[in-house]
């Protein structure tokens, strides 16, 4: 059930961290920190506070907010050990449904990207088909480190938008 901003602002700092701790992938340390900034105007003050915590951190930090994130179609989705949230959004990508050609090339694109850089392939997967996803997969593995750190970053707040805009009620329109 969503909420509204108000009700939001008036969770105990538990509550926030439970509801909340999943918006940015097993990093709850995240809404933890951000549960100080309230009370937050509207659900982009709230995106906002949680954007400006992930650019404050070290690029160390950065990249660890990338590793918590699971291979995409890799052995959580397999042994069922993904969130809650990256099941629904790799299923909706079509990462469940891989034939075994795509499924070896995932697996083996997924490991070269690990090797290069150091952390996982991070795309939203709402936004992207499984055939994208592939693509984007083989040509980002051809960047250079500080670019992919900051696009898997980039793709952290897409998915954290898309998982707020599923637990916050969007602000009614001002009457005139």
């Amino acid at each position: 059930m969503k909420m509204d901003i108000a009700s939001i602002n008036a969770l105990p700092y538990e509550d926030f961290v439970n509801i909340f701790g999943n918006v940015v992938e097993k990093c709850p340390i995240v809404t933890a920190a951000v549960w100080s900034r309230r009370p937050f105007g509207n659900l982009a003050a709230l995106e906002a506070a949680i954007n400006d915590f992930i650019d404050a951190l070290p690029e160390s930090g950065k990249e660890g907010i990338l590793r918590c994130h699971p291979d995409l179609a890799g052995r959580d989705l397999q042994s069922g050990t993904l969130t809650q949230e990256s099941r629904e959004e790799q299923a909706g990508a079509g990462m469940d449904a891989l034939n075994s050609a795509e499924a070896s090339r995932m697996a083996r694109l997924n490991e070269e990207y690990k090797e290069r850089f150091g952390f996982p392939f991070v795309i939203c997967a709402r936004m992207n088909d499984k055939s994208n996803i592939l693509r984007q997969l083989s040509e980002r593995c051809r960047n250079e480190r500080e670019a992919e750190r900051a696009r898997g970053i980039a793709e952290v707040k897409k998915i954290c938008r898309l998982r707020l805009q599923g637990l916050v009620l969007t602000d009614a329109p001002n009457k005139l």
